[in-house]
């Protein structure tokens, strides 16, 4: 059943119009190597000089496609909500002049084309040739569902075709599968607009083949002598998930956001070829992901070395990778893991928590600078001085030489209707709480609320069927609630029916702020605490509570307030805390008593730290009885 959402309230809109009216744009200058000060993108560069429109070489990283793809897809959702002629003239004339590269056969990759073709197809572990197909594809399928034009999308069914014919266990057929994975969820999304079976089967080749003995990419760097690889590192062939079939895959290993785009894409396979056995793996790796080696704030992958998962309970926080797009790959698998796994609210908490505090983070309040690393304490000294904290950044950056998280928040931002409401039969699922307008064919409804911010859920029915269902998920962090409505409880979702055009849905989340402790196994956070509200984690920023925040305690038996930031639009909390204020100068000392000052504490939400006076930051507070 389809949804049509219209975000109308100023937190969701915000969002929305900023990315729609200020991100995109600035994106689109970036792309194009026009920001003073910024890391050039060459991305639409390269791919002017290989459709002979202007003299030059490759530049930038074997898989820069992927920035202007992941453009033009958050185009194809803004023009979704707002109709922008002038936008969609710049995506036609980028998307001619990617077509315009195109190789005869189907071909289409800027670095290749450049660079000698000969060499295409020889080194998948590293190249990332197929991962910019898949983000090529998910752009097409994007732009072809908002405008209608094929463009693109018949480009890169050419294209698909080419690597169908290549890849596969049929005689003469390489048995490849990517590096970098990425292009098995977008073939799931291409077979759902062509219906073509060969689309969703090359998905399945590409996870079914992958780990398999011989291990592919092995020969192919003994026959071609690879640049770089990190299968000779301590991950060994973990790094890319292919040391063993992905049905053996007993734990996440290696490069995270690499692992959660396979893992999203094995439960749509499995969902689409009634696999049973390839969801029970995704079961068994989201239950370890999201309860083992999940930050509070929705982060995954914990290491700088290869990007990666490491071992269970294993959180550091100054050291925290947490790349921005692993943070939005794990939303990914959520939504998927919801849909197919009976509808449970578990799914949906997990993706909220990464969305307002792992994803949210990665970008200024005002759209022009980015975090690619999302660590959870933050010393600028330390950043500047020890090597390895040197991926940490205590300010948000104009733009990356591997710039793939910027357009990945853009591409989320301007598609969050797809998580936000879903569908089933004649239930509708309020999975996320925006003030928007909703129109299904059985369901219409307003929904008014100040979430994150208030606890007070509204929903207006404009129309309803009678068979019609609204599910409201109930989240996890909310103890209590009253709901001005009788109804059922499924699932963490409360199910209403008989539901009446014109009437009024009230729902209240009791939305305390809670102190949390951490599993005594996270060694880093034994004797600490996170404060959080709601979705939302809360930290200490230097602007606001002075240097040295590792000094600051915070009682068990603390008061909180809340108390609303003109100057960043929110909710912020204030109680008071202690701080250490006997420091010796002695680097080795006796054991003393410490002594304590009492302070003011002002906690702000994590994802709008480093909007103001850069300085320290830090989010597990020392818990004092004192």
């Amino acid at each position: 059943m389809r949804v049509d959402v219209n975000f109308t309230g100023q937190f969701w809109k915000g969002f929305i119009d900023k990315v729609v009216n200020y991100v995109i744009p600035y994106q689109w200058e970036a792309i194009n190597d026009r920001i003073p000060g910024a890391e050039p993108s060459y991305s639409m560069h390269n791919f002017f000089v290989a459709a002979g429109k202007k003299e030059g070489k490759h530049g930038g990283f074997v898989y820069q496609d992927n920035d202007i793809s992941k453009w033009i897809e958050a185009v194809a959702y803004s023009l979704s909500i707002k109709p922008d002629a002038e936008l969609e003239a710049l995506a036609d004339d980028a998307i001619d002049t990617i077509v315009a590269a195109q190789e005869p056969d189907g071909y289409l990759n800027s670095y290749f084309i450049l660079t000698g073709l000969e060499k295409r197809f020889t080194n998948l572990m590293e190249n990332h040739e197929l991962y910019c197909l898949g983000h090529f594809l998910e752009a097409a399928v994007a732009y072809y569902r908002t405008t209608g034009k094929k463009k693109l999308l018949n480009a890169l069914i050419k294209y698909v075709d080419l690597v169908d014919a290549t890849f596969g266990m049929e005689e003469g057929k390489l048995r490849g599968y990517p590096g970098h994975q990425e292009i098995e969820i977008a073939l799931i999304k291409l077979y759902e607009v062509t219906n073509d079976e060969k689309h969703i089967k090359l998905a399945k080749y590409f996870i079914d083949e992958r780990g398999k003995q011989p291990l592919y990419f092995k020969e192919e760097h003994e026959k071609h002598g690879n640049h770089y690889n990190w299968g000779n590192s301590s991950f060994g062939y973990g790094y890319y998930q292919a040391h063993k079939p992905v049905r053996q895959q007993e734990e996440p290993i290696g490069h995270a956001v690499r692992a959660l785009y396979m893992y999203s894409a094995m439960a749509d396979v499995a969902a689409k070829t009634s696999d049973s056995g390839l969801m029970d793996v995704c079961l068994r790796l989201w239950h370890i992901i999201t309860r083992r080696q999940m930050y509070i704030t929705g982060g995954v992958g914990t290491s700088w070395y290869g990007e990666s998962f490491s071992l269970d309970y294993h959180l550091p926080n100054d050291t925290a990778y947490a790349e921005t797009c692993a943070s939005i790959a794990l939303m990914f698998f959520a939504a998927r893991m919801f849909k197919y796994n009976g509808y449970k609210a578990e799914y949906m908490d997990v993706l909220e928590r990464a969305l307002y505090n792992g994803v949210l983070s990665g970008m200024s309040v005002d759209g022009t600078s980015f975090f690619y690393v999302n660590p959870l304490e933050v010393l600028p000294e330390a950043v500047e001085k020890d090597p390895l904290k040197a991926h940490v950044k205590a300010t948000r950056q104009k733009w990356f030489g591997c710039a793939c998280c910027p357009p990945n928040i853009a591409r989320v931002i301007t598609s969050l209707d797809e998580y936000a409401y879903t569908t089933d039969g004649n239930r509708v699922y309020v999975n996320l709480f925006a003030e928007s307008v909703v129109k299904t064919p059985k369901l219409e409804f307003n929904i008014t609320t100040h979430y994150p911010w208030g606890n007070t859920i509204t929903v207006d029915v404009q129309t309803a069927k009678p068979e019609a269902e609204l599910a409201i998920r109930i989240p996890g962090w909310c103890e209590n609630y009253t709901l001005s409505r009788t109804h059922t409880r499924v699932n963490g979702y409360v199910i209403i029916q008989d539901i009446a055009p014109g009437e009024k849905i009230v729902l209240e989340l009791e939305m305390p702020v809670k102190i949390m402790e951490a599993n005594p196994n996270v060694r880093v956070n034994i004797g600490k605490v996170a404060v959080c509200r709601g979705p939302l984690v809360y930290c200490l920023e230097e602007v606001d509570n002075g240097k040295n925040l590792h000094l600051v305690h915070l009682q068990n038996d603390a008061v909180f307030e809340l108390f609303q930031d003109e100057e960043l639009d929110m909710v912020c909390i204030t109680t008071q805390g202690k701080r250490v204020c006997n420091i010796s100068n002695e680097l080795y000392m006796p054991v003393t008593d410490m002594v304590y000052e009492d302070v003011a504490l002002t906690f702000v939400p994590y994802y709008l730290w480093a909007n103001r006076t850069p300085g320290e930051m830090i989010t597990w507070v020392q818990l004092s009885n004192h």
